[in-house]
């Protein structure tokens, strides 16, 4: 275990900043140097006197004490690790802009060590597209910004956005002051020696959701997807310096700002539109849900129920496979398809094969350059919040496994269709 590192705790104005003096108690008996530095409004929560006896350091939010050591810059420029817990959206806004009217965002301008960065905030300041632009930002400059745990928030309010527990805090903490094979996922990968993005100039296409074939007016099939994986992975390569077309079928996650949006609401519809959006990409993403059926018929009016109690009988037919068909046309010579494609398989184990045994011969069918598969069920991957990927290769490289939230598995994934890319 790391000990004596220099740790600044940045704390910004949250009600979360009460688990902040956990979290400090707990870097303070792995015996680290802790310099707490929280903002005006941090303080209005927990103040200096609680911070100061936890940490046994004084403990200053203005930029003007301490004048005589450059306080402002020398926090910074000393530390071996920046955390901010909690952070919320305004002190995302302002270190993603670079504005630095406080001592917190002075020292996290004049610092270069690694820095992890806390979210806590009401559920639609998370969701909002200004904070998710800013945390793609941040993420994109190799800053660890930790996904926000799902739970009761302030008042009533319960969703995405509380701070994770004090414990789960320290030990992202020390995988970083660990070193390298330890360190948490940043989001997306990071920028090269030159400050370049690693797709930067390319583009990508993401298809994302889960069709609906209608049966009559009120009636459809469907899936559980909400579509949050595939926005995950746009985000991702938005954050890794792509441009992203997204083809969406039905969602219930957020857009993110910056893409070009699309959509096919069937399984016919999408094909047309990821055929469209994959003109001069580089890369296609599937990871829409497409219904593998459709009704044979659409009952213009409603299906009403029998008097004699009889069910109707619904003849399927099959949908096109989108991904194989694309493989398929770029073989043949068609212009404009992407040179790579990556496809997803949602799967379930059964008496035949394992999840991995069936994903393997669905790569072989399909054609593509890797396929990321994920095992499916009424509590995995669909409408979760978290989520474990095993990317298989064509060319018979070994599987990576990716885990996390939603997000951290898109950063991961984009981290791969980059790797390819760059060779």
């Amino acid at each position: 275990m790391a000990v004596q590192q220099r740790i600044v705790l940045g704390v910004s104005g949250g009600i979360a900043a009460y688990k902040a003096a956990s979290l400090l108690r707990l870097l303070k008996e792995a015996g680290h140097h802790v310099d707490v530095v929280p903002t005006a409004n941090a303080l209005r929560f927990v103040g200096r006197p609680t911070w100061e006896a936890l940490s046994g350091r004084p403990v200053t939010e203005d930029v003007f004490d301490a004048v005589d050591t450059v306080n402002h810059v020398r926090l910074g420029q000393e530390a071996d690790l920046v955390v901010v817990a909690p952070a919320t959206a305004d002190l995302l806004a302002k270190a993603a802009a670079g504005i630095a009217d406080s001592l917190l965002a002075n020292t996290l301008l004049a610092s270069r060590a690694p820095v992890v960065m806390a979210p806590a905030m009401h559920t639609e300041m998370w969701e909002h597209p200004a904070t998710r632009a800013n945390v793609a930002t941040l993420r994109a400059r190799g800053v660890t910004v930790i996904e926000p745990a799902s739970g009761r928030l302030t008042g009533r309010d319960s969703g995405p956005g509380r701070l994770p527990e004090p414990q789960e805090l320290f030990d992202a903490v020390q995988a970083l002051l660990n070193g390298p094979g330890t360190t948490p996922a940043p989001g997306g990968p990071a920028p090269d020696a030159t400050g370049a993005r690693p797709l930067e100039g390319r583009t990508v296409v993401v298809s994302t959701g889960g069709t609906r074939e209608p049966l009559d007016p009120v009636r459809y099939l469907g899936n559980r997807s909400s579509g949050k994986q595939g926005i995950a992975v746009a985000r991702a390569a938005l954050a890794a310096g792509a441009a992203v077309r997204l083809v969406a079928a039905h969602l219930e996650a957020p857009v993110p700002e910056g893409v070009e949006l699309s959509h096919g609401r069937t399984a016919v519809e999408l094909r047309e539109a990821v055929r469209a959006a994959c003109e001069g990409a580089d890369v296609l993403v599937m990871a829409a849900a497409v219904a593998d059926f459709r009704p044979a018929e659409y009952a213009a009016a409603k299906i009403k129920k029998k008097d004699d109690g009889g069910a109707p009988v619904i003849e399927l037919v099959r949908n096109p496979d989108i991904l194989a068909g694309l493989v398929a046309d770029r073989a043949a010579g068609a212009s404009g398809l992407p040179g790579l494609i990556v496809g997803f398989a949602a799967e379930t184990g059964d008496a035949e094969g394992s999840v991995l045994d069936h994903a393997r011969a669905k790569l072989l069918r399909k054609g593509c350059e890797l396929l990321a598969v994920n095992e499916v069920g009424e509590e995995l991957a669909f409408g979760q919040d978290v989520n474990t990927v095993t990317v298989l290769a064509a060319d018979g490289s070994a599987p990576r496994r990716l885990e996390g939230t939603k997000d951290q598995v898109g950063e991961g994934l984009v981290a791969v269709i980059a790797e390819r890319l760059n060779r």
